[in-house]
């Protein structure tokens, strides 16, 4: 997926159908002029409708589409015929859309299934006609009630990744060179910051004919919580991968402060980040000896299980692959 074509993020002005207005007609002919009330109902205005489609994987197809405008609903008529109801507009979006309040930020839902269907903006009811407001005392009510306008409103859509596997690391930790390696995605790799500036997805293959999906992520920074660098952008994705794998480049200095470094900026953004499980991967590793990873190991974390590995060099591939579907399948219920 090329990063010109993948969209995490959109912002939509949605416009919904107002509601028709109900009937103040009064039935007449021939036989009966002075028929009582048989006003309709107005029609209700056009929802605007998210709905989840598995096929898509991006938000694309919005980018370009700033408004989204449904169409009003119809009045009502005598014989208290109903106005027909404004049509819905149907915005088909990834699996692991989140719809949100423009001005307050605040989520309002989730689209976690394929073919779930949540309105959006909700169009304006239709107004009764004056049938309804008939009584003993009033027998030919010659008023109905106007159709509810409709709403317009500013939504934000944002895209979380949904991967078994989500790689966690800064900037240059060998991210999109084991993706490269291990899946048949051909990621960008490059020797310079953010060279990864969209989510790369890849399948991964194991024994017995069986996979798992693996993301490569924007890198991350300090403070990244606070929207530095890709900040929220990247941490956002990894909400939803079940696994998280961390990469640190052997020849950093200090390999479990840079760990701590990650997990502070998934807490600072998610505290649930850290229920997630965890494997640690020391990359770059054919720049380092076995006697070099021994002197390593009292330095790494001892609580995450931890795997020597080398992309370029094909090394602790296998016992990756291992570890994390091991990893995977545990922290299933």
């Amino acid at each position: 997926m090329s990063e010109q074509n993948f969209v995490d993020y959109v912002k939509i002005c949605c416009r919904s159908g107002a509601g028709g207005a109900g009937s103040a007609h009064l039935a007449r002919s021939r036989m009966d002029a002075r028929g009582g009330p048989d006003g309709g109902d107005g029609g209700r205005g056009g929802h605007i409708i998210l709905k989840g489609n598995k096929q898509l994987w991006t938000l694309l197809q919005l980018k370009y589409r700033k408004h989204v405008i449904a169409s009003p609903g119809q009045v009502g008529s005598g014989s208290t015929s109903s106005g027909a109801n404004g049509e819905d507009i149907i915005l088909e979006v990834p699996i692991g859309t989140i719809a949100k309040d423009a001005e307050t930020g605040e989520v309002e839902f989730e689209i976690s299934k394929d073919g779930e269907m949540v309105i959006l903006t909700p169009g304006g009811r239709g107004g009764l006609g004056n049938v309804h407001f008939k009584s003993s005392t009033n027998q030919t009510p010659r008023y109905a009630q106007p159709g509810e306008p409709g709403l317009q409103e500013w939504k934000i859509l944002e895209l979380k990744i949904l991967a078994d596997v989500g790689l966690v690391g800064f900037p240059n930790a060998g991210k999109s060179t084991l993706l490269s390696v291990i899946t048949a995605a051909k990621p960008k790799i490059a020797s310079y910051a953010f060279t990864t500036l969209a989510p790369n997805l890849g399948i991964v293959s194991y024994r017995d004919s069986r996979s798992f999906i693996m993301a490569d992520i924007p890198g991350i920074i300090e403070n990244a919580h606070e929207g530095k660098g890709l900040g929220h952008r990247f941490l956002r994705h990894i909400e939803r991968n079940s696994t998280l794998l961390f990469m640190i480049p052997c020849d950093t200095d200090d390999i479990k402060k840079e760990y701590g470094i990650l997990l502070n900026e998934l807490k600072m953004y998610n505290p649930e980040l850290l229920d997630k499980p965890q494997v640690l991967a020391i990359t770059k590793c054919d720049m380092i000896d076995d006697e070099l990873k021994e002197l390593l190991k009292p330095g790494l974390p001892q609580h995450l299980p931890t795997v020597f590995i080398s992309a370029i060099a094909n090394q602790g591939i296998t016992e990756l692959k291992d570890l994390v579907w091991k990893t995977i399948n545990e922290s299933k219920p």
